[in-house]
């Protein structure tokens, strides 16, 4: 039940498919399916997976396809027994270790890169459950956040850039780990820290022990965890997303002042830097669109064709607060530019007489190799068009983006932050041709036609 109230918190991060894995000392049970948390566990599910350890996933696609297969944890039979293992980020090696594995006889079973980790950790020659784990993360690189459960102990690890946020917590006399402290929230267990780049964890009924095997990088957190994906009442990376994206709005408004008559967000995402920008301009703060909480997350979807059909369910216009008012217009990002094209039109539509465009981060120019699913390189539009061209694209009076370093600026993090999505620099070399794949294009079947070339 504990994990399961874990995984309904943190259902923003994934909504294709979700999963428990646990265990009662001796054997692991595994209940997963397609579909979101609450539609996925019942009481007769969760009555099938009895134990007082469990590690939870869920998933969105970005490396492997979105099938009940690939969907996570895991859990594999290897020579010393059972194991689960449930992974957040994107190996940048993954199809070349599978490909030697492949060649050495391995059998993969899904197109997903967390299958490369354990075959890693199975085929190890370590005795120890911890050192068996330490050379399996030596072989990868990329971005790892992942939890396993074997041998009756809990393993979290983190990898050494920090990409994707993982945090420790406790609930009574027991640990917890998760990607976001909202899930403690929802657990009633308290947040201890943040688990540091390179760290791993080795929960036992003994308690905790901490190894850094892996030297800590310099630059390496998503910055767009700050921006769009983690749930503004988390803490991440050491600060509250709620604040922080204010004060994106505050630099958003120092930056590009306007006049106009209202500042309106794109809900929900850019609700907070609409406040900031508010704040700081003194123009009047108005819901003008009116979100359906019975939509998922846009950007997250797998398919363009959901991904629209949402957009056409997801905003209604407020008529009354729009017509005849010049709208400053704030969402916190840009991707393929459909989505907000459409939104603009939605408010000249209820009688706007002005829309100016107001983007809480830099323009997206390179796809993310590290676990948020941008498109490829050719679908963002602006790796191919100027602002300008963007602003004709979406026919907003006006479009202006925060810069890169106002965006460092208010995330408080300037030194430790990647900001390759904005600027094409990563701080882990990527062996993909940017302007042709993006990392989940690599799937089962194109690793085995280059391996056989």
């Amino acid at each position: 039940t504990i994990c399961y109230l874990g995984l309904h918190a943190l259902q923003h991060r994934g909504q294709e498919s979700a999963g428990i894995a646990a265990s009662d000392g001796k054997r692991i049970r595994l209940f997963r399916n397609m579909g979101l948390v609450r539609d996925i566990f019942n009481e007769e599910a969760l009555g099938q997976l009895p134990g007082e350890l469990a590690i939870g996933h869920v998933r969105y696609s970005t490396y492997g396809t979105s099938t009940l297969e690939n969907a996570q944890p895991f859990v594999i039979r290897y020579s010393k027994g059972f194991f689960a293992i449930a992974h957040n980020g994107n190996l940048t090696n993954a199809h070349i270790i599978r490909h030697q594995l492949v060649r050495d006889g391995a059998i993969f079973q899904t197109g997903m890169d967390t299958e490369v980790i354990a075959h890693l950790f199975a085929r190890s020659k370590q005795v120890s459950v911890i050192n068996r784990v330490v050379e399996a993360l030596s072989q990868v690189k990329g971005a790892y956040s992942l939890v396993m459960l074997v041998n009756g102990a809990l393993i979290a690890a983190r990898d050494p850039w920090g990409f994707r946020p993982l945090v420790l917590g406790k609930l009574k006399k027991a640990y917890v780990i998760a990607s976001e402290t909202t899930a403690f929230d929802l657990m009633e267990a308290e947040y201890i820290r943040e688990i540091e780049p390179g760290e791993t964890l080795l929960i036992t009924e003994d308690g905790l022990s901490s190894f850094r095997p892996f030297k800590q990088s310099e630059e390496g957190r998503c910055i767009f965890e700050f921006i769009y994906f983690s749930r503004p009442d988390s803490v991440v990376f050491g600060a509250n997303v709620y604040e922080v994206r204010k004060r994106l709005g505050h630099q958003l408004a120092i930056e590009h002042p306007t006049e106009a008559d209202l500042v309106t967000p794109v809900p929900d995402s850019g609700l907070p830097a609409a406040i900031g920008y508010s704040e700081k301009s003194g123009i009047p703060f108005e819901m003008g669109l009116i979100r359906s909480h019975y939509v998922g997350r846009t950007f997250i979807e797998p398919t363009d064709q959901i991904r629209h059909f949402g957009v056409k369910l997801k905003l209604n216009p407020v008529r009354k607060v729009l017509r005849g008012k010049r709208v400053i217009l704030i969402d916190d990002s840009i991707v393929r530019g459909t989505t907000m094209r459409k939104i603009v039109k939605m408010i000249r539509d209820a009688g706007a007489r002005e829309v100016h465009v107001r983007i809480s981060s830099p323009p997206i120019i390179s796809p993310c190799f590290f676990g948020i699913d941008t498109p490829t390189r050719k679908e963002l539009i602006a790796s191919h068009s100027t602002v300008e061209e963007i602003n004709r694209f979406l026919t907003s009076d006006t479009l202006k983006y925060l810069s890169v370093e106002g965006l460092l600026n208010a995330a408080g993090n300037a030194d430790g932050c990647c900001t390759g999505c904005f600027t094409g620099h990563y701080p882990v070399e990527t062996p993909y041709d940017l302007d042709s794949y993006q990392m989940k294009l690599f799937d089962q079947v194109i690793i085995e036609r280059r391996g056989h070339s």
